[in-house]
């Protein structure tokens, strides 16, 4: 799949906001403690994806109602689903000068019941940009760091009605970002998060 750059100016995958906090002291010092063991920028960039998806449960996961959208909310309470934890990793990446997307897929979930936007991040190295799922593996999930082929949680099933967003945003997608700062909890949440982009 072709990804398309929202902008084409780099720097906006780099830029801090209201979410993707990466001058904020937690953030800036989680990068720090992740980069102090990492010989150069991949080394760096495979960590601090290991540890959003390691260390930070996916809160369907854990059954923790707490709703995060904010990075370094993500990070201080530990917790948040697919769009959180990619908010988190995104300004980890960002403050270390790796230029990081966002990104989303189209799945099914509770059955056929319905679908939902899914949160991802894109990486750029090598003048490319590389998907990376850091959701959480759990229930037989097995997404990767990779820059060498995709490692993605899921591929989508096209005749399920699933896809993939071709589109980098640099910024949060405005319905996932309301859906996430008006609900009051998770289960709020399922309901509010669009189910297309």
């Amino acid at each position: 799949m072709e990804l398309i750059q929202q902008t084409p100016d780099l720097s906006a995958y780099l830029a801090a906001d209201e979410v993707i906090d990466h001058h904020h002291p937690l953030v800036r010092e989680t990068a720090a403690r992740l980069a102090a063991d990492a010989a150069d920028s991949y080394v760096y960039a495979k960590a601090a994806y290991e540890y959003v998806r390691d260390t930070i449960p996916h809160s369907a996961d854990s059954g923790d109602p707490r709703v995060t959208w904010r990075a370094s909310d993500v990070l201080a309470q530990g917790t948040g689903i697919c769009h959180a934890k990619a908010h988190a990793l995104t300004a980890l990446l960002r403050a270390e000068d790796i230029p990081t997307a966002l990104c989303y897929q189209r799945l099914e979930y509770d059955g056929a019941s319905g679908h939902c936007a899914h949160g991802l991040v894109a990486v750029r190295f090598h003048g490319a940009w590389h998907r990376q799922d850091c959701r959480g593996n759990t229930a037989g999930l097995d997404a990767r760091f990779s820059l060498d082929g995709e490692r993605l949680a899921w591929v989508p099933r096209t005749g399920r009605g699933e896809m993939d967003h071709p589109v980098l945003y640099a910024t949060p997608h405005p319905e996932v970002l309301r859906a996430l700062k008006e609900s009051t909890d998770r289960a709020q949440l399922w309901d509010a998060l669009p189910n297309s982009l």
